[in-house]
């Protein structure tokens, strides 16, 4: 709400811009979540817990260089 005017009521255009930009916002973030949620359903279930795909989550995974399965059950 910052870039409303201080100095006069908003008129429509102001909401309009202020509106578009939320917008933009709020569709990155959705963007964001997909992803993440797409991401987390490749890796529930498998067991492993140290795909190669999950350096982004774990970079320094000494048990993944074991091998698949569970270690320290």
């Amino acid at each position: 709400m910052s870039p409303l005017p201080l100095d006069r009521a908003p008129n429509k255009a102001d909401w309009t811009r202020i509106s578009k930009t939320f917008g933009q916002e709020l569709d990155f973030r959705i963007a964001k979540m997909q992803s993440l949620r797409e991401r987390l359903d490749s890796c529930i279930g498998c067991g492993c817990l140290s795909l190669q795909s999950c350096h982004l989550y774990n970079p320094q995974d000494i048990q993944g260089s074991q091998g698949q399965g569970p270690r320290l059950v």
